[in-house]
């Protein structure tokens, strides 16, 4: 049974394992997610545990006009099965407490994930090309108001 909670410090070698094997070349540090986890005010991260491994992992940066969703990953072998669903959910429900809007950036050749987002309601606003680096993959930009 998979469950959601805070990420913690002692995570972090699980999710930088799941960063390297989901978006390499272009995967955070740990010590960004270091310093992520540090703005406890403004920031709400998530692990999905499932019996005590870590199989996905998401972010939410919010303030009180918008919100982003920051990361979200799960582990290729786990894919499929609800989880990046349940814990993009999760940070809406948290976005929704904080913000009116929630914004994020998805890879242009990520259809999956989009198709993810546009069923919870957001829509393309743009694109960032070369966002990602170094591989310059370019980025989709969606948005959701609040419901």
């Amino acid at each position: 049974m998979t469950a959601l909670r805070p990420m913690r410090l002692a995570d972090l070698d699980a999710v930088m394992a799941l960063e390297e094997e989901l978006f390499a070349p272009d995967t955070w540090t740990a010590a960004m997610y270091r310093e992520e986890l540090a703005q406890t005010g403004t920031r709400h991260y998530l692990v999905a545990d499932d019996e005590g491994a870590v199989v996905g992992y998401a972010g939410l940066i919010a303030y009180d006009d918008e919100a982003h969703v920051a990361t979200i990953g799960v582990a290729g072998a786990r894919q499929g099965e609800g989880i990046g669903a349940q814990l993009l959910d999760a940070l809406l429900a948290e976005a929704d407490r904080r913000s009116p809007v929630v914004l994020l950036e998805v890879r242009a050749d990520n259809e999956h994930a989009q198709e993810l987002y546009r069923r919870r309601g957001f829509t393309e606003i743009g694109r960032r090309r070369g966002y990602y680096q170094p591989s310059g993959t370019d980025a989709v930009v969606m948005r959701r108001e609040k419901p």
